[in-house]
Order: C-alpha cells, then sequence, then structure tokens
C-alpha cells in the first residue's frame, strides 16, 4: 500500500482542471509522525526495536519530475510512476529489492478485493458462530467536508490561508441510536499558487484519469473496506465535489487519525492541541502479552461498532464526565518546500544497479460461490 503522504497529491490534483505540457520539476516533503497514541505506544516498545525507537524522526523525501515520469525517494523507499508505461515501481532500499505493478494490475487487485468482499458470505459454508446482536442494528454512514477557517499563517516565507478536510465513518446503533465514528482530519495551508507547481498536479490528474476515479490515490486497504459498505459510493462522490473547494498549494499539513464519539469530526490540530496520550503498555506488558495484546487492552481498540456495557449507576455521572469525544491514534505532518524548475537528472527514475525484481504482492480474484 502506497503511504499515506504519497497519496495527497493525488487526491489534490483530481479536484483541479489543470492542463500543462510536462515539464522537470523538484520539491522536497518532510514527513513527521508527530503525536497520537501509535506514536506513543511505539516509543513504549522501542527497547525492543531500534526500527521503533525512530519512529518518530522526520523523514525528508524528494520528488522528481521530467515528461511523464515521477520520482519520490525517501531514505528507505523509492516509488517510481510511468505515465507512457503505465506502471508503478517500488524500490526497497534496505532489501536491494523491487517490485514493477502495472495499472491494469492494480485495478485488477483492487477489484478482485471488492469482489472478495462480496462473496465472502456465500464463499464460506461451514457453520458460523451466532452474530452478535449488536452488530446486526449498526447502521454505516459516510461524511466529507472542505471548510475554509479565515485563518492566516506565513510557513517558509510564504502567506498561507487554511482549509480543514475531514473524513469520517460512522456506526450508529439502530436501536440506542449510539454511534462512533473513525475520521481523518487533514489541517491544510494553502498558499495561492507556486511557479511550476501546476505541472505535479498535471501529473497526477492524468494519472488519475489512466485509474480511473474509482481507486483516488487511496490504496488498496482503503479500496476495500470502501468496496464492502453501502453508501461508499456516494461518498467518494462527495469527496470529488468536496476537494474543488481546495485552491492553492498545500505547503504544510497536519493529519490526524482517530476515533470520535456521536459522528462528530475529529478537531484538526489548529482547534485542537494533542492531547496527552493515554499510559502505554510497558515493557513487561509487551513481553507477555505480545504487541498486540498490549496495544488492544492499553489504547482500547477493536470495539468500533459495538455497544458498550453501561457502568454502574453511580458512577453514570463520573463517567459521562471523564469520557473523552474523541482519541487520536496517529498525527503527522508534512511540509513541502525547495522547489525547483531546474532540469531533472534521468538517472533519477532508474533502478540501481544489483538490485532484484520481486512480484508484487497482489491479492487472487476471489472465488465465485456455487
Amino acid at each position: 500500500m502506497r503511504p499515506l503522504s504519497k497519496r495527497i497529491p493525488l487526491l489534490l490534483a483530481l479536484a483541479l482542471p489543470i492542463t500543462l505540457h510536462a515539464a522537470d520539476y523538484t520539491y522536497q516533503q518532510t514527513t513527521q509522525l508527530t503525536g497520537g497514541s501509535l506514536l506513543h505506544m511505539m516509543k513504549t516498545v522501542g527497547v525492543f526495536s531500534s526500527q521503533a525507537r525512530h519512529i518518530g524522526d522526520p523523514i525528508v523525501s524528494t520528488i522528481y519530475l521530467k515528461d511523464n515520469r515521477l520520482a519520490n525517494v525517501s531514505p528507505d523507499n523509492i516509488e517510481i510512476i510511468d505515465l507512457d508505461k503505465e506502471t508503478i515501481t517500488n524500490i526497497d532500499v534496505l532489501k536491494k529489492t523491487y517490485t514493477v505493478m502495472t495499472f491494469d494490475q492494480m485495478k485488477q487487485a483492487i477489484a478482485n478485493a471488492r469482489q472478495q468482499m462480496q462473496n465472502q458470505p456465500a464463499a464460506q459454508p461451514a457453520p458460523q458462530p451466532a452474530p452478535d446482536p449488536n452488530a446486526q442494528n449498526v447502521k454505516m454512514s459516510f461524511d466529507v467536508k472542505v471548510r475554509k477557517t479565515g485563518a492566516q499563517k506565513q510557513i517558509s516565507g510564504l502567506d498561507s490561508n487554511e482549509a480543514i478536510l475531514t473524513m469520517t465513518m460512522t456506526a450508529t446503533d439502530t436501536q440506542t441510536q449510539q454511534s462512533g465514528a473513525m475520521a481523518i482530519t487533514n489541517d491544510m495551508w494553502m498558499v495561492p499558487a507556486i511557479p511550476g507547481y501546476d505541472h505535479v498536479r498535471d501529473f497526477y490528474k492524468r494519472m488519475g484519469e489512466k485509474m480511473s476515479e474509482g481507486t483516488l490515490g487511496l490504496g488498496f486497504d482503503f479500496s476495500k473496506m470502501l468496496a464492502q459498505n453501502p453508501g461508499a459510493g456516494q461518498a467518494l462522490g462527495d469527496m470529488a465535489k468536496e476537494m474543488q473547494k481546495l485552491d492553492g498549494v498545500p505547503i504544510m499539513q497536519v493529519m490526524r487519525m482517530g476515533t470520535t464519539v456521536n459522528g462528530q469530526p475529529l478537531p484538526a490540530a489548529s482547534e485542537a492541541p494533542t492531547p496527552a496520550a493515554p499510559a502505554g503498555p510497558s515493557a513487561g506488558d509487551v513481553a507477555k502479552q505480545g504487541l498486540s495484546s498490549a496495544l488492544t487492552s492499553h489504547f482500547g481498540f477493536g470495539g468500533f461498532g459495538k455497544k458498550k456495557q453501561d457502568p454502574p449507576p453511580d458512577q453514570n455521572q463520573n463517567a459521562a464526565q471523564a469520557q473523552p469525544t474523541s482519541a487520536i491514534l496517529m498525527e503527522t505532518q508534512i511540509t513541502t518546500s525547495n522547489f525547483s524548475s531546474a532540469p531533472v537528472d534521468p538517472s533519477h527514475f532508474d533502478v540501481p544497479a544489483g538490485y532484484k525484481l520481486v512480484q508484487p504482492q497482489v491479492q487472487p480474484p476471489a472465488a465465485t460461490a456455487r
């Protein structure tokens, strides 16, 4: 799956009507995990992994555009998109391997995932456990909004205006009307224009047209989630309409992913500071329970869409006062800088010598139930 920071330019480009000739262009993006329960947890278990200890370090990626090719180069990974060949090459710098996937293969993988989700109930003839009486009463809904706050801020010497994109997937119990939401909020600081950056948006727009808007650059996991939920098609249409409200170039973004109660959007970074993370599992807890169990028990994941047990009557008032309205799993800041229209060396689009070609992991077509 493509990292989220690499999908954002495609989402923004699909909302903007641009037609340009290809040109050389370079810029940098600095991505850093800045808050949330995931960061706190990984720091706690960092004693077991050097990779976990560095999860909050900034990652600088350089994006090179030349004609119909774009390379996103970071220290551990390189992604090369070729519109003429209609391929996406992913290079693992640490393992010295690379994969090549065609646009058709990517679209087929998404179609396979959608088909598997549709066929899954019929393809399991074995007796199943009794369904959760609460789960069958859960209704899913989606909401996407873009709003301009009017706030202004100078970033890297450029005057920017704030626009906030919110996306929520809400599960509502039709009997109790209680609801909870998985949410993404992207707090974007936009500058009116940056010379030459229109070529980047034009590239992603042409890629979106080749891939079809069904993928929207959101990646396989998000596409599978949408494929199995009624109302998702409308959500994608609403997203396209809302994102047409965006104009300019996002010079800085603070993206949050988490959960909220009653279907409310996750507060943007400019509206609410990152709350203190809950006390994470100790190294002993992780060693005894395993990483996934420790994460579930300490941060309360896994209960989305289910009715929670009510506290004792004498604790109702205190529980209501203490219950938070949102929880941030992850907060990421992305800053864009160092724009240049200087000629780009074609070697940036080549696989390094000695790297081994491996087959991409593509989900096979789902078996049709008979």
